[in-house]
């Protein structure tokens, strides 16, 4: 039986809940604070929990809400999370859902909106049960799926999440900086999903001049503007049983989010100039780098549209967070270009790995892989040095610092490892826990750090 966790102080609205929910068939258990609530989640497992923000001691705040949702989203068996709120609580149910809540539902409880959301999460776990999909393979600790390297949690992540939404048809929103890879993710979604015998169809949605954008999503008909001398399909039509891309939704003209709201919702179009509704089956995947919340709050960017195309989430790391994965990126291409350029080039020298490590990469993932083919062309010898890179004569790079340029590839880690332990600290302001998750490592790893170089009085 599918097991729904109920979490308000609230007794009347327990009591509708109980009477309003009971016929579901779902195993219902109640909690009255965030204590009882992350007790029985860790007894009972839900598979969906609904969460008022407003929890005592700290009604009057979301305090407490917000510990509940960040504690249950960090357990073994996480569960689709629908926060309940305030209607003058629209920030704190952004903040949610960026949190990773799945929904968010504004108070008065309409029942039978309600029963619509916790229907379809619980529908979402099934599909996440049945059909969980391949998982990614993986070689002396690295996670490795349709080209999409990591080793780091959050990529790990990333990579399992892949695995279990591809099967399904939900929309899926990929954020991240420029450069993070958010193209590649949604090839690799299309390719492992039912869909991969279909077209995979992507629209740049900051590339098309606003005045063409209504026609190259739906086509248009001959004669419906000057110099539409015949009739052309649009991308949504090429992307029938397939998937259409929406790369930098974050750019789409607030009239043209309204006509794409209105096909998400009833998956019919009209070609500019027609009048005939035309059906159409695809899969949605979009992807930004514009912070969505922050738009809708600036009045650019639709709310109920950004829920319609984040029924799942993935968020990607800008590359200076993940720690070793530049490493292996960078070898990785090596790998692939020399065979594609024809060079025979071994390795990189210490120096270059040096500068390759320290880098913050402002263009991230492009801009490493720009720069390995820029050394492959111009590398004199069988090792990759800075020169070849770019980074020597070019002065300080993204974190103003010069590396070490001499010494041995061991000298040159440890103290590169030192300062990024102490920087993370910093940061974090001496918090051990956060400063690891930032660093990519468990927290005994970063004790064995600080006892290793001598780091002491970290809280200060």
């Amino acid at each position: 039986m599918s097991s729904l966790l109920i979490v308000d102080d609230n007794k009347d609205i327990l009591t509708q809940l109980k009477w309003g929910l009971a016929s579901e068939g779902w195993d219902l258990h109640f909690a009255h604070d965030a204590d009882e609530a992350l007790r029985m989640y860790d007894e009972v497992a839900p598979k969906v929990v609904t969460l008022d923000l407003g929890l005592p001691p700290e009604e009057d705040n979301s305090s407490e809400g917000f510990r509940c949702l960040v504690e249950m989203l960090k357990s073994n068996h996480p569960a689709r999370v629908i926060v309940i709120t305030g209607n003058d609580e629209r920030e704190n149910a952004l903040k949610a859902v960026q949190t990773g809540a799945y929904d968010f539902f504004r108070k008065p409880i309409d029942l039978d909106e309600l029963r619509v959301i916790i229907r379809r999460a619980f529908h979402l776990c099934d599909i996440e049960a049945e059909q969980p999909g391949e998982e990614a393979e993986e070689s002396n600790g690295v996670a490795e799926s349709h080209g999409i390297v990591g080793t780091c949690p959050a990529m790990r992540s990333i990579l399992t999440m892949i695995d279990r939404v591809s099967s399904s048809d939900v929309p899926i929103l990929i954020s991240g900086e420029s450069g993070t890879g958010k193209e590649l993710v949604a090839k690799a979604v299309h390719e492992k999903s039912p869909r991969r015998g279909g077209p995979l169809v992507t629209v740049n949605c900051g590339a098309i001049p606003e005045n063409l954008l209504e026609s190259e999503f739906f086509g248009h008909e001959k004669g419906a503007f000057t110099g539409a001398s015949s009739l052309v399909r649009g991308k949504v039509e090429y992307a029938d049983k397939g998937t259409l891309f929406l790369d930098e939704i974050g750019e789409l003209p607030m009239n043209l989010q309204v006509k794409i709201l209105r096909f998400l919702q009833e998956m019919v179009i009209q070609r500019v100039g027609g009048r005939k509704d035309i059906e159409v089956n695809v899969r949605i995947i979009a992807a930004t780098n514009v912070d969505l919340p922050q738009a809708i709050e600036e009045g650019a960017f639709r709310e109920d549209l950004y829920y319609r195309l984040s029924v799942v989430n993935l968020h990607l790391p800008p590359l200076r967070d993940r720690g070793e994965d530049v490493r292996l990126l960078a070898e990785h291409f090596l790998r692939r270009l020399t065979g594609d350029m024809h060079r025979e080039i071994t390795g990189f020298t210490p120096e270059a790995l040096a500068y390759l490590t320290s880098y913050d990469w402002p263009g991230n993932i492009r801009e490493l892989e720009n720069k390995v083919r820029r050394a492959i062309v111009l590398a004199g010898g069988s090792r990759i040095t800075p020169e070849d890179l770019g980074f020597v004569g070019h002065g300080t790079r993204g974190n103003g610092e010069t590396p070490p340029l001499s010494g041995t590839l061991r000298e040159a880690r440890a103290g590169l490892e030192k300062k990024m332990v102490k920087s993370a600290l910093t940061r974090c302001q001496g918090n051990i826990l956060k400063a690891s998750e930032e660093l990519g490592i468990s927290r005994p790893t970063m004790y064995d750090l600080l006892k290793k170089h001598g780091i002491e009085n970290w809280g200060k």
